[in-house]
């Protein structure tokens, strides 16, 4: 009786440890914020090709890890590429890609130390569109991705990206 009884508690112990440390709700501030910044982050990189907020966005030690490309170390090596493209996107006039966020499928999860919130990790999927040659968006990959949001100086920035799981929808 008394295992029993343990064991009864220790669930509800780790039932309360979950839901107090697991995924916030996505009307939170937290998850209100995140998703904008994931919304600014794509558009600017995609849209409006505008490279000196993304510098804002990632810290200068930012690592991007890519199931198909390898690992870029350092912001700048991560922008420098896109603010080539986007150089050649205006000599050329090429149109853009985009990014769609698969509906409902954005997670955040906090990050605390000593009680303080300090980061969150930011999961989800999106897909990539191209246009063709004849100036129509085609689907492209479907893939994962996740980010490690840090607080520098209360100023939300991406430390870690991963994308992952790369596959090819219709």
């Amino acid at each position: 009786m008394i295992t029993l009884l343990k064991i009864i508690v220790a669930g509800i112990v780790a039932l309360f440890a979950s839901l107090a440390f697991g995924q916030v709700e996505v009307n939170s501030e937290l998850h209100l914020l995140l998703a904008q910044k994931d919304s600014l982050l794509f558009n600017v990189a995609f849209n409006s090709c505008n490279t000196n907020v993304l510098e804002e966005i990632f810290t200068e030690d930012f690592e991007f890890y890519h199931d198909k490309g390898g690992l870029t170390e350092g912001r700048d090596a991560f922008l420098n590429p896109m603010k080539e493209n986007c150089a050649q996107r205006i000599t050329t006039e090429m149109q853009p890609s985009k990014r769609i966020l698969i509906a409902n499928s954005l997670e955040v999860y906090p990050l605390y130390k000593n009680g303080e919130l300090y980061g969150a990790i930011q999961h989800g999927i999106h897909r990539f569109e191209s246009l063709d040659k004849d100036n129509c968006y085609q689907r492209g990959d479907i893939a994962k991705f996740t980010h490690v949001w840090v607080k520098e100086n209360l100023v939300w920035k991406v430390k870690r990206e991963l994308s992952y799981n790369h596959q090819y929808k219709q």
